[in-house]
């Protein structure tokens, strides 16, 4: 039996998953937002003994949301928790879960999971996209996921030079422009109310819906390109908002990528597809599959 958690912004799951990917048991609990550290470690504590005292596992898999130092398993930085920068999150996990426990970035993890127990089963390369409230991009490169110390998930590459100020304090991030707050802003100001998603906007059926899904399918694209060029992964395995929308949406952003990237006869055509594991446990699953990767 494998082990995962998941840290979340006001949120921990714990889950126990068998060689098959399948969830044998699920553990969650929530927090509140501005709690101390002393209260998130008692959460995340709880949380382990509840769902490894009785499903003992051969490891446990993390997934941060922030960047972590994979040796040490401590959190390095995380900008919606700030108060857990320096927390030895995999020392808490593995004390309290009884088991051997590593941490990693959740978008890497995601990749992990698809790798083991998805659409990237038996691909040597690909990438996996999360859409939607968060962005963020895990790469599997000729075998490896890629996880180089002090790297993200691809949300705060700069897409445009004299844009808008990110929550990690830079101009023009991907994040600023490819995420849900971006179109319902574009969408309020495009005087269509009551769109709170990406499943809302794409029933409309108004010209300034259309040209909102359209800017928004190129900002999504955007970081796509770019990690094209450099890794040519030709797979993109989508997730979040983007994997419910339907194939028109998707058909957007594939077009955009081929009008640009298609020119190498030696790479993969790039593709989207959609992620065949259920959306609530990627991440667990992806932590899962870092215990097969990394503890075996």
């Amino acid at each position: 039996m494998l082990g995962a958690v998941e840290l979340l912004p006001g949120l921990v799951r714990a889950a126990a998953v068998d060689d098959d990917g399948q969830l044998r048991q699920l553990v969650e609990r929530s927090f509140a937002a501005g709690a101390g550290r002393a209260d998130v470690e008692a959460v995340i504590a709880d949380v382990a003994a509840q769902c490894f005292t009785f499903q003992r596992v051969r490891g446990i898999g993390i997934a941060c949301p922030g960047l972590v130092d994979v040796h040490t398993g401590a959190i390095v930085e995380l900008l919606d928790l700030p108060q857990l920068k320096g927390f030895p999150l995999s020392d808490v996990v593995a004390k309290h879960g009884r088991a051997p426990a590593v941490a990693e970035h959740r978008a890497r993890l995601q990749a992990m999971g698809d790798r083991w127990f998805g659409q990237g089963r038996g691909r040597r390369s690909f990438a996996s996209v999360t859409t939607g409230e968060t962005l963020g991009v895990g790469i599997l490169y000729d075998g490896q996921v890629i996880a180089p110390p002090g790297g993200r998930s691809g949300a705060h590459m700069i897409v445009a030079a004299e844009g808008e100020m990110c929550t990690c304090g830079s101009l023009g991030c991907w994040k600023t422009v490819a995420t849900t707050a971006w179109l319902r802003r574009a969408a309020a100001a495009a005087g269509l109310d009551g769109v709170t998603g990406l499943p809302d906007l794409v029933r409309r059926t108004e010209p300034a819906a259309e040209a909102v899904l359209d800017r928004y399918a190129d900002h999504l694209a955007l970081g796509l390109i770019n990690i094209q060029h450099l890794f040519a992964p030709g797979r993109f395995i989508v997730h979040g908002e983007a994997r419910a929308a339907g194939q028109a949406f998707r058909d957007r952003i594939e077009d955009r990528l081929l009008a640009v990237t298609s020119w190498s006869a030696e790479a993969e055509r790039p593709h989207l597809v959609v992620a065949d594991v259920d959306e609530d446990v990627s991440a667990l699953l992806g932590g899962a599959g870092l215990v097969l990767t990394r503890l075996g």
